[in-house]
């Protein structure tokens, strides 16, 4: 269907995620967004052990070939990869907003540092003008909620969305995320394109 939204989807890491686990997200995502968006979930390589430089790579060629104003959403350590390889270098794609869902704050405070630590002024080496949203279920065993307030001090111009009685998947209800994303999607009115 031309004139489609796009919104990219990186899964979290971990044995069977894509498949097994994150494949629920992208239902509730396609599901809750309608026909007028076209939600890709691309799987990343060597899901079970997820690396800054194999999984980045991927997302680079994804987002180069999505049309300026997509949505990148990151579940996970998906999101924390794909918000620190866009401060790392801004994407050949003007984002029409950017979505962290559960994404593991790694530097102080939050997991231990490693490839993919947070810098301090992370806000500022995102793109400009872009909307970022960070998303954690207040009933997150995986990474806690403090994570989002850690990402809240890195980037400032980020919306938190705490959503109380979820989990790490967000229950496997992206409901929210959608609503937000119909809201900032480039002329979208709302999320079911009207």
């Amino acid at each position: 269907m031309p004139g489609r939204t796009q919104v990219l989807l990186i899964q979290g890491g971990g044995a069977g995620v894509h498949d097994d686990w994150d494949d629920k997200l992208f239902d509730s995502l396609s599901r809750e967004l309608g026909d007028a968006y076209e939600v890709r979930y691309p799987r990343m390589p060597d899901e079970d052990d997820p690396g800054y430089a194999s999984w980045s790579v991927v997302i680079r060629r994804e987002i180069a070939a999505l049309d300026d104003g997509a949505v990148v959403v990151g579940h996970s350590v998906g999101g924390t990869i794909l918000v620190n390889m866009l401060a790392e270098r801004p994407p050949e794609r003007r984002l029409g907003a950017i979505v962290l869902v559960a994404a593991p704050f790694v530097g102080a405070g939050g997991w231990p540092g490693g490839e993919f630590e947070a810098p301090y002024d992370l806000g500022a080496r995102l793109p400009r003008d872009v909307p970022v949203h960070v998303f954690h279920g207040l009933r997150d065993e995986t990474a806690p909620p403090s994570h989002a307030d850690l990402y809240a001090g890195v980037i400032p111009q980020a919306r938190l969305h705490r959503l109380p009685g979820r989990d790490h998947q967000l229950n496997n209800d992206l409901s929210e995320v959608a609503t937000v994303i119909g809201r900032d999607a480039p002329g979208a009115t709302d999320r079911r394109g009207r």
